[in-house]
């Protein structure tokens, strides 16, 4: 069965295994300070950005603002507090909280794996890159999250004063040749850097692509043949290289975007979701886009609950449930409704027998996509551990 099953993910899971195909080049332009990507073999590299491209002094320098609080008004909170490490870059909540303790209306996605990501935030089909996201937190007022709306200057002032670290001298390193290096628009090219460089390919699932027979045990594979089957179809929105259905790399023509409405919700009995959680119709306006959201990783699933865009499901098993019913049916309450008749639901959200044991074989192989190694890197810890 292993044997088969390796064979099969090659198609499958849309990702080049040993043996399948070329293997994709990992190398950078070799110019001196240059990112290197360090990624397995089989994995692409992800699409370059022209205007700002990566260096390992503008990744370091985007490491130290992460972890920051001098980004936030009150200098309570920094882009870690809702994107921790140890929970692949989530919060455990199920709405975030900025750092004046407004409740957020969605959950703090994980940044994993964001260079092969193509849309930022749970419904925006216009923002496509990070360094312009960065901008939300930072000076958004609706809701507040750190808070730095109208105080631009006293932002690049705390960082022009700073000496730990020398931010001077960090700025001028990683954009080398300009006389004033301290701007709102490197500290957010310089974030963009950071994030992107946070990947996550060393989970026991991708061992087992790369050849390890015995890295996924008989319940993980049992699990993997039920998220890969027509049965469940899970793999249709969360397949691919991210598991997810939006894609973008360094050898596709054009990035892949899809965003899905799963039946969540259906207020009315026509399609209503929660005001401030309609998805990608808050933007568009379309009645079609009503509940559209992206589908997020699944890779370190496992440690990212609660889930869904306002952490409406606890664990594994109610996401499971949720799906295994088509659509989540609320009995009572201002949100109550039947979403498996929500009009706007995707097509692939139509429900499936599971068995109690294969639940929890379908869980044994979500949390095989746990990278631990992702979890403890040091290239993407907080500098300051210790020093405050």
């Amino acid at each position: 069965m292993r044997t088969t099953l390796l064979a099969s993910l090659c198609l499958a899971a849309a990702l080049p295994l040993a043996g399948c195909g070329d293997d994709a080049t990992n190398d950078t332009t070799g110019d001196e300070g240059a990112w290197s990507w360090d990624l397995p073999d089989g994995v692409p590299l992800p699409a370059s950005i022209d205007d700002n491209p990566m260096t390992v002094a503008k990744v370091e320098l985007g490491r130290f603002l992460f972890y920051d609080t001098r980004l936030s008004g009150n200098e309570t909170q920094s882009c870690a507090s809702c994107h921790d490490q140890s929970l692949a870059f989530t919060d455990g909540l199920s709405q975030a909280v900025g750092s004046t303790g407004e409740v957020h209306p969605r959950s703090s996605m994980s940044l994993v794996n964001m260079a092969y990501t193509p849309r930022f935030t749970w419904a925006n089909p216009l923002l496509d890159r990070m360094s312009h996201q960065a901008r939300l937190p930072l000076f958004g007022e609706t809701p507040v999250e750190l808070g730095m709306s109208g105080r631009e200057g006293e932002l690049l002032q705390r960082l022009a004063d700073a000496t730990d670290p020398d931010y001077p001298a960090l700025f001028a390193d990683a954009f080398a040749g300009e006389d004033d290096p301290i701007t709102v628009e490197n500290v957010t090219l310089a974030l963009e850097a950071f994030q992107r460089s946070i990947v996550s390919f060393d989970s026991p699932y991708d061992r087992y692509l790369r050849g390890d027979t015995t890295a996924l045990d008989d319940a993980e594979l049992r699990g993997l043949e039920l998220f890969f089957s027509e049965r469940l179809e899970c793999f249709h929105c969360h397949g691919g290289l991210n598991f997810s259905d939006s894609l973008s790399t360094e050898h596709l023509p054009e990035a892949e975007v899809a965003f899905h409405n799963t039946g969540l919700y259906n207020i009315d009995g026509a399609g209503a979701y929660p005001a401030g959680g309609e998805g990608l119709f808050e933007i568009s306006g379309e009645a079609d886009d009503m509940g559209r959201f992206r589908a997020p990783t699944l890779r370190n699933i496992a440690v990212t609950a609660p889930y869904m865009h306002d952490g409406s499901a606890a664990t594994l098993e109610d996401v499971i449930a949720h799906y295994a019913a088509g659509g989540r049916t609320i009995e009572d309450g201002p949100y109550a409704g039947d979403g498996s008749e929500n009009p706007y639901k995707s097509s692939f959200i139509g429900g499936f027998l599971i068995t109690d044991a294969e639940m929890a074989d379908l869980i044994a192989f979500l949390e095989a996509l746990t990278d631990d190694t992702l979890l403890t890197n040091p290239a993407y810890s907080d500098p300051f551990a210790g020093d405050r």
